[in-house]
């Protein structure tokens, strides 16, 4: 093993305090968000800026969760998101899968695709296409639009050229069809692929608030975030108000618990999928 000089460790050293700087920026305002959330009403009021609770408390968290407006935008949030995920892997899988194959049109359909992803259509074009197709306030208007994202789809198609083709043509051979070599050999052979481009799609999905503010017209279909964009950017007073509640927290304490329940959950997928995640972002880099 080469031993490193100097100037490589001192390198090192830089780059690791630098990284560690920078996750120090990071982790800070949402230590901050945190300790507000669970501080008290006497504690906030005395302090401008608060790192550490003297109390711990809950009652920002008692007052979102006990607000059915709230709980229902989580819920409208979690069913996005797992729906979305699973129909965008689903369509963006098979359609890449058909694409790394030769097949008569192949070409103009690739074409096609990659016309999308370099040229929007744009936000009215796309509204009216949502009003004619009457996915406004409903739910799919939040999943169908974004669907296939074109570069995942890209990027998916090549990863599927650069398996063997030996292993789909024994395949083949066994007597198994199109939809058995996918489903049984592609798709085992693809869990790298599977895990990044669902990672993508869930957050994707999970922080969208922009249909939602274009397409749904009902405060009930809203997800979490475009209420939270009204508890924080719009500051619309009647977004969490529960009149059975007679201590209601500070308005600033509300943000704080609601930001925290609406990044906390997406945050928690991460280490369940870190083995594959390295692997997966270097997807279709090899093979052209």
């Amino acid at each position: 093993m080469q031993q490193r000089t100097w100037g490589e460790r001192i390198g090192e050293s830089i780059n690791l305090l630098l990284l560690i700087f920078i996750a120090f920026l990071m982790f800070f305002p949402f230590w901050h968000i945190l300790a507000v959330s669970f501080s008290s009403y006497d504690h906030y009021l005395q302090s401008e800026f608060i790192l550490w609770p003297k109390t711990w408390v809950v009652d920002a968290y008692d007052y979102i969760f006990s607000h059915s407006r709230f709980i229902r935008a989580i819920w409208v949030t979690i069913g996005v998101t797992v729906l979305g995920t699973f129909l965008s892997l689903l369509f963006t899988t098979t359609m890449a899968y058909a694409m790394s194959r030769t097949f008569p049109g192949q070409k103009a359909i690739m074409m096609m695709v990659l016309f999308s992803f370099l040229f929007s259509a744009g936000m009215i074009p796309t509204y009216l296409v949502v009003r004619e197709t009457m996915l406004i306030n409903t739910i799919w208007a939040l999943i169908i639009p974004g669907v296939i994202s074109s570069w995942n789809l890209i990027v998916m198609r090549q990863f599927f050229r650069s398996i063997p083709e030996v292993l789909q043509e024994a395949a083949l051979i066994d007597g198994a069809n199109d939809l058995t070599v996918f489903w049984k050999v592609i798709l085992p052979l693809s869990k790298p692929a599977m895990a990044t481009f669902g990672l993508f799609y869930a957050v994707g999905y999970w922080n969208a608030y922009f249909n939602g503010i274009l397409y749904l017209n009902k405060s009930t279909l809203w997800p979490i975030q475009v209420l939270l964009r009204q508890i924080v950017i719009v500051e619309d007073k009647s977004a969490l108000i529960n009149d059975n509640i007679l201590a209601r927290p500070p308005a600033e304490m509300i943000q704080m618990a609601a930001i925290l329940v609406a990044t906390v959950p997406i945050l928690a997928i991460y280490p369940f999928i870190q083995k594959h995640f390295a692997k997966g972002v270097m997807l279709g880099s090899v093979k052209g």
